[in-house]
């Protein structure tokens, strides 16, 4: 593992008033902040507001810097009509280089599902932009049960075990493809 830790972008895709979101994201960026390894950049599409930005604006250069200066990528996300929510499309389709040869993983909530038919999405959007997909998730079917009301997870092991072995993925990958990106760049 490098010794310079890498900076782990985590996308918020849910827009929607009344979002159970906030909930998933604040568990999991709290388990990652475990990970010394890592330096956490929480990309809330809620305040992004990806259909608001047009190129050449500040805000514009803002999310697309952020997403350049990420080494890997969680996104958080629901399912909605068996996919994931547009402003998340938008928001991955608003920028090209700044995905390429980087990791991306995935935590998914929703209801019987998880989430995952978003996720096996996703992993077609992301192969398209030359990022990479790794295969562990984290997934939250029926999601709203497993929390309390203070967002906690009633029972957090199953849990902590799928993010810790979907951290240890992606940092693997995040590290290879930084050194690999240094060393070489990318020209997908």
């Amino acid at each position: 593992m490098s010794q310079h830790p890498y900076r782990l972008a985590v996308i918020i895709a849910s827009t929607r008033e009344g979002r159970f979101a906030p909930v998933i994201a604040n568990w999991f960026t709290r388990h990652a902040e475990r990970h010394p390894q890592i330096a956490l950049d929480v990309v809330d599409l809620d305040v992004v507001r990806p259909y608001a930005l047009r190129h050449g604006t500040e805000e514009y250069e803002s999310y697309a810097k952020r997403i350049d200066e990420a080494d890997a990528f969680v996104v958080i996300t629901p399912e909605y009509n068996h996919s994931f929510p547009a402003p998340l499309k938008h928001a991955v389709d608003l920028l090209h280089s700044q995905w390429q040869a980087k990791p991306v993983g995935f935590v998914s909530y929703g209801g019987i599902s998880g989430g995952l038919r978003a996720v096996e999405q996703l992993r077609l959007v992301f192969a398209e932009l030359h990022a990479t997909t790794v295969r562990e998730t984290v997934s939250f079917a029926l999601a709203g049960a497993l929390f309390d009301d203070a967002g906690r997870l009633h029972d957090p092991a199953p849990a902590a075990k799928a993010a810790d072995a979907l951290l240890k993925q992606l940092s693997w990958w995040a590290v290879a493809l930084r050194e690999a990106r240094a060393t070489r760049p990318y020209g997908g």
